[in-house]
């Protein structure tokens, strides 16, 4: 049996800080849509990964963010 290889791609961990936290998964290419969605609860945590569907991840609600790349917070409405 032959292995594939491995991809490198991103992580990013989200744990929310209150109930009700959506995380949207948005599709590649030229046409972007929503693919998939969770919601969330305080103090969940999520490991959400970019694949070769997936582009974009949007975050509603207050949580935080965790990446490669640093950490940031995401905000509640006003």
């Amino acid at each position: 049996m032959e292995k594939k290889p491995v991809q490198n791609t991103d992580y990013v961990v989200i744990k929310a800080i209150e109930d009700g936290v959506n995380v949207i998964g948005l599709t590649r290419g030229t046409d972007t849509r929503f693919h998939h969605s969770e919601k969330l609860d305080q103090g969940e945590v999520m490991i959400a990964q970019f694949t070769e569907h997936t582009s974009a991840i949007k975050i509603r609600g207050k949580a935080e963010i965790l990446t490669a790349y640093g950490e940031v917070s995401s905000e509640k409405k006003q």
